[in-house]
């Protein structure tokens, strides 16, 4: 088994050396090219636009006269959605500021420029960006363009595809940009170069600096797979004054903010739900107080009208067998958040209303947490924040690649372990699509592919270690001892009790990462079965549960005591002595502290919608004892794990015993 895992870790090493040496071969190898546009005379007016879908046969972008249009095709100017005729033609009213776009069809591919990003679009405004911004926004277009002629080419991706689902990479530096790089890129590589189909990022792809964004998308683009962005609240141009035109820096550097695309069976629709700054149409919903407080412009979570406009006309030319995979940044509801207003989708309702009666998919990202609610799963603040009852179709918050915002330990590949707020690891949602059903797979980043799930002992001495700890850290900095009360070296050994802590309560829990109702949890302790761990939120409209209680000791151990802080040289660079995150923010250096969250508050797993526990019998016996779990996902893939813990009248003495020598 060593050898096996040396080897593996060599494979991923060469995969990712490969990828990055020869990222250029790669982009070499693909398809090139863009719209092909033809723009009306300055100072001319028009109040429609023309073009066609054309199999670009040469493969230069541009419409020769012997190569054929594509018929059928979805054609939209971001509101209006036509059909292009049996010539591949097609006709859209002209609006001043619009994403004229073609919806790729199944069988059917867009080409790309260096970086993978599919060129299926034209972007259009006519008088540019309303004000300057910190990061260019949009010159203006001027007249706007007579025609335009979309290349298609075939394709020979069928029904059943791969595709990597990259929630909030959020890159606030080029140090971070190699961890991305050193991560997820690497096992995304390691799959081979024909595993994935897709790679679909849910949004804060960068940290509030645009001009990260080309690096990012160059290093993803190593994998050799379209590369399709969902906008985030990380990605917009905080200087904007309008909504209107927030999005506008982004557009210029990737495209669309909202769009969709055809593989297979199904039909991928990206929607731009972040509305910054919010405001008027915003308080009109009951407590969205957050969007009018002076100087302090924020967003807020909701689908605006134009969207849904284009959405439902969308939708009218779409087959009602189709899966339709509705990506948003933030997630139309959650766990983590479930009873925020600015933290979930106001309008989840009217998009559920639109997708009735139709097989479909949630993903999101926004909450640094994995999340996985099937139908019919709900949480108590839903009704009152969005008024969701309960989810209709599947919602999955496919976790961050950030993990915690790229803080916390080094791991062994010198990365940051990043623990999300849920306790899962830093990673990617694997879709693999086969027809209009799909299988979602959580991949830990580092980490065997194999892996699901974090396995540890609740007991009485961690429940007071976690409640002294997070006491300390919730203590206004100024006003506590700046070394914290416990650290790890402060808990005894987590996997050997006494009989009094039984009597008061051990408990083993699953972290599972991408667990759901469906997931089942089986036991087996000394080779004998005694039953099923229970999963702590059931999702049936409980509130949250919160506390050492309901918490995972495997994430908080590790998320309560960064030894990352204590990082400090001679060398004479300031911004070198412990660590930088966020936006420039310094930790450290000093003692171990927990890890920070936006705001500085620090983020600890002591809710999670992903943990199962059982109980240890009150009565066992001293000596050595096996537990062996078995997880199941709702896909019927078992994992096994065993655990090796012990039980003893009196704990011995941890470290060395002096008094003997």
């Amino acid at each position: 088994m060593r050898s096996e895992s040396r080897g593996r870790r060599l494979g991923q090493l060469a995969a990712v050396l490969l990828g990055l040496v020869f990222v250029e071969l790669v982009q070499a190898s693909a398809w090139v090219a863009s719209p092909e546009v033809l723009v009306a005379q300055p100072g001319a007016t028009a109040t429609s636009v023309t073009g066609y879908v054309f199999e670009d046969v040469s493969g230069d972008g541009r419409r020769q006269p012997e190569e054929p249009g594509i018929p059928g095709v979805l054609v939209s100017n971001g509101l209006d959605v036509v059909v292009t005729d049996a010539e591949g033609a097609w006709t859209l009213p002209v609006r001043d500021d619009m994403n004229l776009f073609v919806v790729q069809p199944a069988g059917w591919r867009a080409p790309v420029d260096r970086h993978q990003v599919p060129q299926f679009f034209h972007v259009y405004k006519r008088e540019g960006t309303s004000s300057a911004l910190r990061f260019g926004g949009l010159p203006p277009s001027g007249p706007p363009p007579l025609k335009v002629n979309f290349p298609l080419r075939r394709d020979s991706t069928g029904d059943t595809f791969n595709c990597a689902v990259l929630g909030d990479v959020q890159t606030y530096s080029n140090a971070e940009i190699a961890h991305f790089r050193d991560s997820v890129v690497a096992d995304l590589l390691a799959h081979g170069p024909d595993h994935w189909d897709c790679l679909l990022y849910l949004g804060d792809v960068v940290g509030d600096d645009l001009e990260l964004l080309p690096r990012v998308l160059a290093i993803g683009a190593s994998v050799g797979a379209p590369q399709y962005l969902v906008f985030g609240n990380h990605d917009m141009d905080f200087d904007a004054q309008s909504p209107d035109d927030s999005a506008d820096s982004w557009r210029r550097l990737y495209g669309p903010q909202y769009f969709a695309w055809e593989m297979g069976q199904a039909l991928f629709v990206v929607l731009d739900n972040v509305v910054y700054p919010c405001g008027e149409m915003d308080l009109r919903q009951p407590g969205r107080d957050f969007c009018d407080v002076p100087g302090q412009p924020t967003y807020n979570g909701r689908i605006d009208d134009i969207q849904m406009q284009w959405l439902e006309n969308l939708l009218a030319r779409v087959p009602e067998d189709r899966l339709v995979v509705v990506a948003t940044h933030i997630p139309l509801v959650s766990f983590t958040d479930a009873r925020s207003r600015q933290h979930q989708t106001d309008n989840a309702t009217e998009l559920y209303a639109l997708l009735e009666g139709r097989p479909a998919l949630s993903l999101s990202g926004h909450t640094h947490t994995v999340e996985n609610h099937a139908p019919g799963q709900a949480f108590a603040g839903w009704a009152d924040a969005v008024g969701v009852d309960a989810v209709p179709f599947r919602h999955i918050i496919a976790g961050a690649v950030s993990g915690a915002w790229w803080l916390g330990d080094f791991d062994i590949d010198g990365i940051p372990m990043a623990l999300q707020r849920d306790g899962a690891p830093k990673g990617v949602l694997e879709l693999a699509v086969a027809g209009s059903t799909y299988r979602e797979r959580y991949l830990g980043a580092r980490l065997d592919a194999g892996r699901v799930q974090w396995l540890s002992f609740n007991t009485p001495a961690f429940r007071q270690w976690l409640t002294d700890s997070v006491e300390w850290s919730e203590t206004p900095a100024a006003e506590r001892d700046p070394i914290p009360p416990r650290s790890l070296n402060d808990l005894p050994d987590p996997r050997l009790f006494t009989p009094r802590d039984l009597a008061e309560g051990v408990w083993l829990t699953a972290n599972v990462w991408a667990g759901s109702a469906e997931t089942r949890v089986a036991l087996r302790l000394n080779g004998a079965a005694v039953g099923h761990a229970e999963r702590t939120q059931q999702g049936t409209g409980e509130e949250v549960r919160a506390g050492a209680e309901w918490a995972d000791p495997f994430a908080t151990i590790r998320q309560l005591s960064v030894a990352r802080f204590a990082l400090q040289s001679r060398s004479g660079e300031e911004r070198h002595q412990g660590f930088e995150g966020f936006r420039g923010v310094g930790y450290g250096p000093g003692p171990a502290q927990p890890i920070p969250g936006p705001g500085g508050r620090a983020r600890v797993t002591d809710r999670t919608a992903h943990l199962w526990r059982w109980r240890l019998p009150d009565d066992l016996p001293p000596g050595v004892h096996r537990l062996e779990v078995i997880t199941t996902d709702r896909h019927g893939h078992s994992t096994r794990e065993t655990l090796v813990f012990e039980v003893a009248e009196s704990r011995p003495p941890p470290l060395w015993r002096h008094e003997r020598w």
